[in-house]
């Protein structure tokens, strides 16, 4: 499996309004449910008006297009990264996975997830 590094800074929040999100920035994870407005955005981009954010987040995704009938992906990585008690926040999209952990345990991330085969590009 490869994994593609991102060179970008994200930041977790949460929003009042939906109105607040620009959909025309960067890289970015919108979800409204019944209990909240969430946005995973670029830190740079993040709205000045958030109820409460998370800075410091880095990522990889999953390269390629993943089938739906594939089992087991996510919970590879993440008990690799839990075996190294590196946390993580994970956005799926149609086509792969996105998983986020805290910058400074960026490294260890990687370096961990090499140890185990994965590949990164």
């Amino acid at each position: 499996m490869k994994l593609q590094l991102l060179s970008q800074q994200f930041t977790v929040c949460k929003l009042k309004s939906k109105n607040d999100v620009d959909l025309n920035g960067g890289l970015l994870f919108y979800a409204v449910t019944d209990e909240e407005i969430s946005l995973v955005c670029e830190t740079a981009l993040t709205p000045s008006n958030t109820l409460e954010r998370e800075d410091g987040w880095r990522g990889f995704r999953i390269t390629g297009t993943l089938d739906f009938s594939l089992i087991g992906i996510l919970s590879k990585i993440s008990a690799i990264l839990a075996d190294n008690k590196i946390g993580i926040f994970v956005v799926s999209t149609y086509n792969t996975d996105y998983v986020l952990v805290k910058e400074q345990k960026l490294d260890k991330a990687v370096k961990s997830l090499t140890e185990k085969g994965y590949e990164w590009i």
